[in-house]
């Protein structure tokens, strides 16, 4: 029986994908999870794995090619497998494959996620209603190109240092340069001693020599925030988001949406018609986290080689809400209200061409310090392009962070089909009265986006007073 490969949705704005590199030629057998093509999107690149076993019969799409998602890509016979598989191998003899690719859904089939905007309230798209692209250019595909393909190529195979071969991607390669990583170092888990993308994402987890270390962070660190807004998650200054020129040849100039922002049109509209949404605004004193962050921002530097930004605090307070009150980790499906058991939150970070989601999975079971590691990669494998798909879905909760271009506070779309969105506006010292003399204090204003058909007003008002509290009266250790 076939089965089609389809092309990935990598994220809750993504509309179509480009298959950079076959890893399978036409004829080959392919292993369940076994990587089988990479892609290439605005925001993420990633290898994808197969949906299924069986002999890779047919590719659809060839290399530098651009389709929606969902679109066919390739279609996999797992009956002719069946056959051509003991005429290549002797029974017993083929090496199980190892996945490198996110695991797949059930069957085996990479999911097609539920349209979902991007979560600042201004971007986003509804990738599930892109207009397809014709598909009349895939028959042209000619599938013997990829066949005749060299094996150094096919393969990625190069020289080691001491002669052996180092199987790997182009996507692992660009990991390793943007890390550096020596390939050599890294040992290959995949067929043949190949290096996965799960390898080097590992290798790199595990840390490198610790003289290796510091080089790596002094290179790789990412530029400062700028001097009134310390700690916030944004891009720097150069990639932050400018609009486009427009070249007047008239008194007027029309200029077609791009399929992006036809998506986060739509799915802007979307949210709108399908969430009552209600904002209300706290103003919390920042004070006590101020203090914290002052006091350990240097040693925490230097124990963990990272700094100590803002965000892992809200991050916190979040899910001490969410604790308390989970109608906020939450979706509604028709008439039903489904609790979700995992806190996953994800955080909007600024790119050059728009915003990315990454998502901080079971937030809720890791203290500061994971938090505080967890979101600094996460923004930082988003401002280059290395995030995997399993890193762009599943939020429960999303924090978004208008206060680094400087807003007082925004009211932000929901992210369907979440039931909340908590924005952040920008921290600024302010006069205050306190115990009736002015006073001047770190201060910042937090807008609660929530679904009023689920969440009434005073149990929201509630949340906020206990992120409120969390962050005025903070006390947990954050190194």
């Amino acid at each position: 029986m076939s089965t089609n490969v389809i092309m990935p949705q990598m994220g809750e704005s993504i509309a179509e994908g480009t298959v950079t590199k076959w890893l399978k030629k036409v004829g080959e057998r392919v292993e369940r999870d076994e990587p089988l093509f990479e892609i290439s999107t605005d925001k993420v690149d990633a290898e994808i794995p197969s949906p299924s076993a069986g002999v890779l019969t047919r590719i659809i799409v060839g290399e530098n090619q651009t389709v929606a998602v969902n679109a066919i890509v390739a279609e996999i016979d797992g009956e002719a497998s069946a056959v051509a598989a003991p005429a290549s191998e002797p029974a017993g003899q083929r090496p199980a494959a190892v996945p490198s690719g996110p695991p797949a859904a059930s069957g085996g089939s990479i999911p097609t996620p539920p349209p979902v905007p991007a979560p600042d309230g201004d971007t986003g798209g509804d990738a599930s209603r892109a207009p397809e692209r014709p598909a009349g250019r895939s028959a042209e595909v000619s599938t013997t190109s990829t066949a005749s393909a060299s094996v150094s190529e096919a393969t990625g195979a190069e020289a080691a240092g001491n002669g052996h071969k180092i199987r790997s991607s182009p996507l692992v390669r660009r990991i390793a340069k943007a890390n550096h990583v020596d390939l050599g170092s890294v040992k290959g888990t995949g067929l043949g001693g190949r290096i996965s993308k799960k390898d080097i994402l590992d290798y790199i987890a595990a840390g490198p020599p610790a003289t290796q270390a510091a080089t790596v962070r002094q290179e790789a660190r990412p530029e400062p925030a700028a001097a009134s807004l310390p700690g916030t998650l944004q891009a720097p200054a150069s990639r932050q988001p400018v609009p486009a020129p427009v070249a007047f040849t008239g008194a007027t100039q029309v200029v077609p949406m791009t399929p992006m922002r036809k998506q986060i049109a739509e799915h802007m509209i979307l949210s709108r018609r399908t969430s009552a949404h209600v904002t209300t605004v706290f103003e919390v004193e920042m004070t006590r986290v101020y203090e914290t962050r002052a006091q350990n921002a240097a040693e925490f530097e230097r124990r963990h080689g990272q700094k100590l930004t803002f965000t892992p605090f809200f991050v916190r307070a979040a899910v001490e809400a969410i604790k308390q009150y989970p109608i906020f980790n939450a979706s509604v499906d028709d008439d039903n209200v489904i609790y979700k058991r995992e806190v996953n939150i994800g955080i909007a970070v600024a790119l050059e061409t728009g915003l990315i989601v990454p998502v901080v999975k079971r937030v809720d079971e890791k203290n500061f310090l994971g938090v505080a590691r967890a979101v600094t990669d996460l923004a930082e494998r988003a401002r280059t392009k290395r995030l995997n798909f399993d890193e762009v879905q599943g939020g429960t909760f999303t924090i978004t962070n208008p206060g680094v271009f400087g807003s007082l506070f925004g009211t932000p779309i929901i992210n369907q089909p979440q039931v909340a969105i908590l924005g952040v506006g920008v921290i600024e010292k302010r006069a205050v009265v306190r115990n009736d003399a002015i006073a001047i204090r770190p201060m910042v204003y937090l807008a609660l986006s929530f679904d009023h058909r689920v969440i009434d007003g005073a149990m929201a008002d509630q949340f906020m007073v206990k992120v409120k509290t969390v962050l005025e009266n903070w006390g947990e250790a954050v190194l």
